[in-house]
């Protein structure tokens, strides 16, 4: 059967959240005539990870090195659609949001983008103004949220994928990148306002509010921060061995 469209999702111990991220991404393909397959990425798991994404009907791959970037990669080098939506393990996507991204690589004028990001938990008055920054940021400067983007496989390879040099912002890095190569052909990159994708927020709970602002004045003094993984713990470490 030939397929239009791959939905990559990488998954470091995502046991958890998997599941539902699964079912919300299945609905979604039965509500579009297109063929698409799911791709889930095994970043070196250490729970069921892998069996649990085979038993809902996902293709996996396993990227040994854990690392975002990496993940997207491999499940990239493995898709066998001509259209790429790359979808977090613990995000939660609607019929339209796919459908839109869809219609609008098929139209021939986009060359990718993503979508804006809301929570499934309510959020502290200081997180929802933060939220409210990077959907400006997002929308303003053409940006896409690493829980939701999409390109066609053509320009993904063009760009090289992913940075495999940065451990965070690797959405910022890629979304760039493809703009400077579509720009010239009249091609745009299109953040999706209408749908938003639900992201479980589950950082927001791991980490104090004075670890987090912690982390962004650093990474705002210190950007390059992101090429160094001890710098990015905020996107890797899991305190009290969560999930």
């Amino acid at each position: 059967m030939a397929v239009d469209y791959s939905i990559i999702v990488p998954a470091y111990n995502e046991a958890k959240y998997l599941p539902a991220s699964l079912k919300m991404i299945q609905q979604a393909m039965d509500s579009i005539p297109l063929k698409g397959e799911i791709i889930v990425t095994d970043n070196n798991s250490s729970d069921n990870t892998a069996e649990l994404a085979q038993q809902l009907g996902a293709r996996v791959v396993f990227e040994p090195v854990n690392q975002i970037s990496r993940a997207r990669n491999a499940g990239a080098r493995a898709a066998l659609g001509k259209y790429l939506v790359f979808v977090d393990a613990d995000t939660h996507i609607s019929p339209e949001v796919l459908k839109t991204a869809l219609d609008n690589l098929q139209s021939g004028e986009c060359c990718g983008g993503g979508a804006v990001v809301t929570f499934d938990h309510e959020i502290n008055q200081a997180q929802a103004k933060a939220l409210s920054v990077w959907i400006w940021i997002s929308t303003q400067f053409k940006l896409g949220s690493g829980c939701f983007l999409y390109c066609t496989k053509a320009d993904f390879d063009s760009t090289g994928g992913f940075s495999e040099a940065v451990y965070a912002s690797e959405e910022i890095w890629f979304s760039r990148s493809i703009k400077r190569l579509k720009t010239n052909r009249g091609k745009t990159f299109q953040i999706i306002t209408d749908y938003p994708v639900i992201s479980s927020g589950r950082k927001f709970e791991w980490f104090s509010m004075w670890q987090q602002t912690l982390l962004l004045i650093m990474l705002t003094v210190f950007p390059y921060g992101v090429f160094s993984r001890r710098f990015c713990a905020f996107w890797y470490k899991r305190p009290n061995e969560q999930k």
